[in-house]
């Protein structure tokens, strides 16, 4: 990684550079974004993001998730170049710069524009050729992560929990026929704004992207409202604008829970899971909303026989 930042800076320099007519502050707008080993690395130059996609990456399942980006520009942030290059033995992919969501002002967070970018998204069609969408296999990475990390008296009802969940939701058997075109790992971090002054809001990370049940796009607003994180107006805000925008993951009126519920438990074992590896590793308690998590997954795991 450390050698990884320094050229993954340089290409996205070059990126800029090469484009005469492009607008770059050199000297105040070099950041790195996102530096995590075992996912992807994010480094910005200018109006140009450089993304290292973590190790492993299928180069033609990404391609096929690059192109959706660029035919659906008006709901995902389309890619400066649909083709990845390699870099230190990743792959990477130039975008963009966009705006991202204030995380200092959530009585600001654009929940409407949220759901009607994934509305939007679900209504178009799946490619051919598309991969399932990753959520399942989130899921259960985030379960690996917290075995691996050694024991805490919360691992009990978070594997309790999911091991009441269905086989598919485990990425352990195949998922329902796919229904939509989904995001795959959709949370507040996952919008932009486009142009960064007066842009509108877009969808950004293709890595999830695939065919699969659209209510798992749905799925951790949900569940942090049934959490208690998420105020009901919020997530009645953000489940009327998705409703009014035509999404095919709920009905249009009616009981949204027979559709969420899976999905919701899922992404609530899959946030503990990750709390409770956090928590081991930095040797730690957990915080707040890392207790209302795992006190979801107590409350479920007592629900199984």
């Amino acid at each position: 990684m450390n050698a990884l930042l320094p050229a993954l800076t340089a290409r996205a320099r070059a990126t800029v550079h090469s484009n005469p007519d492009a607008e770059c502050r050199c000297t105040t707008s070099d950041a790195v974004l996102a530096e995590r080993s075992d996912t992807a690395a994010v480094v910005r130059h200018g109006a140009t993001v450089a993304k290292a996609h973590a190790q492993g990456t299928d180069a033609a399942e990404l391609s096929l998730r690059l192109a959706a980006a660029t035919r659906l520009g008006g709901t995902l942030l389309a890619p400066l170049d649909a083709t990845p290059v390699t870099l230190h033995g990743r792959l990477v992919t130039f975008w963009p710069y966009g705006a991202p969501v204030d995380p200092d002002r959530p009585e600001a967070a654009p929940w409407e524009a949220a759901a009607r970018l994934l509305a939007r998204l679900h209504r178009a069609p799946v490619p051919a050729g598309l991969p399932p969408m990753r959520g399942p296999a989130k899921a259960a990475r985030a379960i690996r992560r917290m075995g691996a990390a050694g024991p805490h008296p919360a691992a009990e009802p978070v594997l309790k929990a999911w091991a009441a969940l269905p086989a598919w939701a485990r990425d352990e058997a195949d998922p329902p026929p796919p229904r939509a075109l989904c995001h795959g790992d959709l949370h507040l971090g996952q919008l932009v704004r486009h142009p960064p002054d007066a842009g509108s809001w877009l969808l950004i990370d293709v890595d999830d992207l695939g065919a699969g049940d659209p209510a798992w796009d749905l799925a951790r607003p949900a569940a942090w409202y049934a959490c208690g994180l998420l105020p009901p107006e919020e997530w009645s805000r953000f489940l009327t604008a998705y409703r009014q925008e035509g999404g095919p993951a709920v009905p249009f009126d009616g009981d949204p829970w027979p559709a969420l519920d899976v999905p919701a438990r899922a992404l609530t074992v899959q946030t503990a899971a990750l709390a409770v590896a956090k928590s081991v590793t930095a040797d730690g308690p957990l915080d707040e909303v890392e207790q209302a998590v795992v006190q979801a997954c107590v409350r479920m795991s007592a629900e199984v026989p």
